[in-house]
């Protein structure tokens, strides 16, 4: 007999994967496609280190950026599908109960956040191969995604603590 409730640490990890990967989507779909603030490679070039430019002004350097952007969206693509596929290996009876969950969406939230605290730290200050967005204040642009970061982290903290379980067998609300 299978049990009929789940526990928030059964959804957690498949939670935030599949966060970080909407996360992701996000950013590339928004930052890179729509508003074109940045590319995987856009801020790329120091002689002093041997690492090339790749200017999204010039056809070879949109082409190395629309490459990169591609791959990243193939990762992206990869965690949500990951987070899904482990959903659905521990969700056997009532997903759609899961899915109006506060402990997923919570989660979730928390792998969004994550995944703007990783990417912005790496990308942005550690390898700064990119920014938020270029210019004289790109460094504020950079922090301002850095505490999104953080607020969603934190947000998502909070929305997940509403609920320890997901009772599948409960009534529904109408």
């Amino acid at each position: 007999m299978t049990s009929t409730r789940i526990n928030a640490t059964d959804i957690r990890l498949p939670a935030i994967i599949l966060g970080v990967g909407l996360g992701g989507f996000v950013d590339g779909i928004v930052l890179h496609q729509v508003l074109q603030w940045h590319h995987m490679l856009s801020s790329t070039g120091d002689d002093t280190i041997g690492v090339p430019a790749y200017p999204v002004d010039t056809v070879p350097g949109l082409q190395m950026n629309t490459l990169w952007d591609g791959l990243f969206h193939v990762v992206t693509w990869v965690a949500v599908l990951t987070g899904l596929a482990l959903l659905y290996a521990r969700v056997t009876r009532s997903r759609g109960r899961l899915w109006r969950s506060p402990t997923l969406w919570g989660w979730a939230l928390v792998g969004w956040g994550l995944f703007n605290l990783v990417e912005g730290i790496v990308n942005h200050h550690l390898l700064g191969i990119h920014h938020v967005r270029g210019g004289p204040h790109q460094t504020a642009w950079d922090l301002g995604f850095l505490l999104l970061g953080v607020a969603l982290v934190a947000v998502g903290w909070a929305v997940q603590r509403r609920a320890s379980t997901v009772d599948l067998c409960a009534p529904d609300r109408r």
